[in-house]
């Protein structure tokens, strides 16, 4: 089930909000782990014993560490086998076929190929799930004794499938007590009207252009016009498809009484790639920096073990949104920017004249590096990666534009447009203008009520007729 369904908008999501209003205090973790599951169990019911174990099994782990903290080989090995459990789970049900297949290919028949389905969500429950027993030995939150508190934290069904990743630290202290407040329940529903209007607008216009550049079958053959198009397409695509469900899932949880941290902040202005990725998924960013990164001693070891630690973290990023050589070399291609700028302090740390004179052009570089490795990330295979870039670099076809894509850049236009003018922070700052002064203001309490009932009645439209809506961290 996806937020942006009719079965969850006049369904599951009116009677959930009932149900947990109306039930006593001590009821409602209950309910909404209950709910949760049958959330999960729309779209995969073979799945959800494989969600069960790892609730299950991680609180046992929680209760075992915080029993043995004290005793600190005893409470490492407990680390070790948890560690061990989550990620072999995760190898198993996500790179298994990935693994089997690449060793038929040096093998031969002799292997055999897995056929293992993906559990939905999987990487993002695994993490959150690592998370709550390394925050109990970190006493970043206190242990869970109810296993089904522990369930909601896991299975909590506005994150569950794809995210933020929610780290236990944030919630802990809500899971146990949370208090109603109508101003924050507002704000969460506009939230997540925000959040629906970038996924069903913007997101999935912006898919139907992607879809078709990167759908042609002969990459070398496009004009290059295409190619770019296609490019800026998708890099507005997954923007707004997955910082609009972000924004849904953080609504939702403001509705029920949870804060979740931000997940995006306007990546695209980003003046350095390591600032982009400040800006982009940060709860991923800053889990791999604080469970992967600093325990393997961060920055503050010599350069070639620093080296190391970013080729293992961007190494892991990218093998986790996929099992493909294209997610790994994505991750890599990051690893090779963010280790130079690492290693040389440009843009961010250089204060010289004539490295600020650099720092303009630096701009255009992040946002082309950006743009080349979403490329990569959504080709088929390396191989279709390679020759798309190369059709946008000239390399391949001669022709500039042909009829096709000036049909459909004719057609969206206005959603190239907007997703421009929303991939920056202008809207923001005109409203806060709007909020400092009184007359401008009144009229704004009018018209923002008005603003995200005709989004609301816009999006529900688009669902009804049918369009074109798919979602693309589905598959992480």
């Amino acid at each position: 089930m996806v937020f942006s369904s009719t079965v969850f908008l006049f369904a599951f999501l009116p009677v959930t909000v009932i149900g947990y209003y109306i039930l006593p205090r001590f009821l409602r973790n209950i309910f909404l782990f209950l709910v949760s599951i049958a959330f999960y169990a729309y779209g995969e019911p073979e799945f959800v014993l494989v969600l069960l174990l790892s609730i299950g099994v991680n609180y046992v782990f929680g209760l075992l560490v915080d029993r043995f903290r004290e005793k600190k080989l005893l409470a490492r090995l407990i680390l070790l086998l948890m560690l061990v459990f989550n990620f072999s789970f995760l190898v198993v049900c996500k790179y298994m076929n990935f693994i089997t297949g690449n060793l038929q290919k040096v093998l031969g028949d002799s292997v055999t190929v897995t056929d293992i389905a993906l559990p939905i969500g999987i990487s993002f429950f695994t993490f959150q799930a690592v998370s709550y027993v390394l925050d109990i030995y970190r006493q970043h939150g206190e242990v869970q004794k109810n296993p089904l508190n522990v369930g909601l934290y896991i299975s909590f069904f506005p994150q569950l499938i794809a995210g933020p990743i929610v780290r236990y630290e944030t919630v802990a202290k809500e899971i146990r007590k949370r208090y109603f407040s109508f101003s924050e329940v507002s704000i969460g529903v506009k939230r997540f009207l925000m959040g629906l209007g970038k996924k069903v607008l913007l997101a999935n216009s912006m898919a139907v252009v992607a879809d078709y550049a990167f759908g042609l079958s002969d990459y070398a053959a496009m004009p290059m016009g295409t190619a770019w198009m296609g490019a800026i397409a998708y890099s507005f695509q997954i923007f707004f498809d997955f910082s609009g469900y972000s924004d849904m899932a953080i609504g939702l949880g403001l509705i029920f009484g949870f804060h979740f941290l931000e997940n995006f902040n306007y990546p695209y202005i980003s003046r350095s790639v390591s600032e982009f990725w400040r800006r982009w998924h940060i709860s991923l960013g800053t889990w791999f920096r604080d469970y992967v990164y600093i325990p393997l001693g961060g920055s503050r070891v010599k350069l070639p073990r620093l080296i190391l630690n970013l080729f293992i973290v961007w190494a892991l990023t990218g093998i986790w949104h996929g099992a493909s050589w294209n997610f790994l070399c994505w991750g890599l291609f990051y690893f090779v920017f963010l280790a130079f700028e690492k290693l040389t302090g440009f843009p961010e740390k250089r204060k010289h004249w004539g490295f600020l004179l650099l720092k303009i052009p630096y701009v255009a570089v992040t946002l082309l590096a950006v743009i080349f490795g979403w490329c990569i990330f959504r080709a088929p295979d390396l191989a279709h990666a390679s020759q798309y870039i190369q059709t946008m670099l000239g390399m391949n076809s001669q022709v500039l534009t042909d009829i096709d894509t000036l049909y459909y850049f004719r057609e969206y236009r206005f959603f190239f447009g907007a997703c421009l003018l929303l991939s920056t922070p202008l809207i923001k700052v005109i409203a806060d203008f709007c909020r400092r002064h009184l007359l401008i203001h009144q009229i704004y309490q009018v018209c923002v009520p008005v603003w995200y009932m005709g989004v609301l009645f816009v999006c529900i439209a688009e669902l009804v007729l049918g369009t074109h809506n798919p979602f693309i961290y589905f598959n992480f």
